[in-house]
């Protein structure tokens, strides 16, 4: 069995669309374990309850954003662990400094291809 197979992704976007590019990225790749939550909020609390190897999250969302959801997910034992990508189509310096600083595991510009998604989720889980 392949990581590809066992591999549980938690995708956390509020916008439909760019979920939904996300996920159809996912599934080109083989990844089929995939869930997905629409606010940073319902983000951290599907992240305790299913433990996902990885979190895929946009930065600008409502309830709780991209780096807000990485600091709650880091201050709590129970998904400390959790890889997590910031996907975001602003990679500024302060916000990648920041995602560092909270403990980002790597960091996706949209738009992208499915070939960059794979290249950055092995980059922090190995190769698919």
């Amino acid at each position: 069995m392949s990581l590809r197979d066992v591999l549980r992704i938690l995708v956390v976007d509020d916008m439909s669309t760019s979920r939904g590019i996300l996920l159809q990225a996912l599934d080109t790749l083989g990844i089929s374990n995939v869930a997905y939550a629409d606010n940073g909020r319902t983000g951290m609390s599907q992240a305790r309850q299913t433990a996902p190897h990885l979190v895929l999250s946009d930065l600008y969302m409502p309830e709780l954003n991209g780096l807000q959801l990485l600091q709650h997910l880091r201050a709590d034992p129970a998904t400390a662990k959790i890889g997590f990508i910031l996907v975001s189509g602003r990679g500024d310096e302060k916000v990648l400094a920041a995602g560092r600083s909270l403990g980002m595991n790597n960091f996706l510009t949209k738009p992208f291809t499915p070939p960059q998604l794979q290249s950055c989720i092995e980059s922090v889980v190995g190769r698919l």
